[in-house]
């Protein structure tokens, strides 16, 4: 067997050690998991990947508060935005 060290918050260990035990295994059982998986996904065992640039666009809109909402001076306007 190998042992690997692995650095990781103190709160979240002791958060996962617990949710572990409920689920009836410790941090090494679960880490063996962890790498089997990644083995037989041939990757990491769910879908990582970065935000499109559309996302992106509208996470720095929000951010910066830009287009949260909009004003109507009439209901034929409103409707008209919405496309209706």
């Amino acid at each position: 067997m190998a042992v690997i060290n692995v650095r990781v918050d103190e709160t979240m260990k002791k958060e996962v050690e617990t949710l572990y035990k409920e689920l009836g295994l410790n941090m090494s059982t679960a880490i063996n998991l962890f790498l089997k998986k990644c083995l037989l996904e041939q990757g990491l065992p769910f879908e990582l990947k970065l935000p499109n640039k559309k996302t992106m666009e509208v996470i720095q809109d929000i951010e910066q508060g830009d287009g949260l909402s909009k004003e109507f001076d009439s209901i034929d306007e409103l409707l008209n935005d919405l496309h209706v």
